[in-house]
């Protein structure tokens, strides 16, 4: 297993679709179903065997949780807070281009 490149609180960005997002939870490896990771088209399919990450993610029309493999991310460099309604459930006020944690983890 490898460690997680991205910390939660981060700000990031799909490789190749238009969306930022913000980790909130990472998976050292794949932890979905099966029925989801079958539902990615088999050409881009990632590997199952590297972090998976929970994002706060949203695009220019809409808000959504997204589960997303370390490969398909990148740094988010744009410098600019993200408005996902669910933000403030987990982190304080966006800060130095990430978001600081309410509360600590166990």
């Amino acid at each position: 297993m490898r460690t997680a490149k991205y910390n939660i609180g981060q700000v990031v960005r799909h490789r190749d679709h238009p969306f930022r997002g913000v980790v909130f939870d990472v998976d050292p490896q794949f932890s979905n179903t099966e029925e989801w990771y079958q539902s990615i088209p088999e050409d881009c399919r990632p590997s199952k065997d590297q972090p998976y990450y929970h994002l706060y993610a949203e695009t220019e029309a809409t808000y959504y949780v997204a589960y997303v493999s370390e490969q398909n991310l990148v740094p988010d460099a744009s410098g600019e807070p993200l408005e996902h309604p669910d933000l403030g459930i987990r982190f304080g006020e966006f800060q130095n281009g990430r978001y600081p944690l309410q509360y600590g983890l166990n």
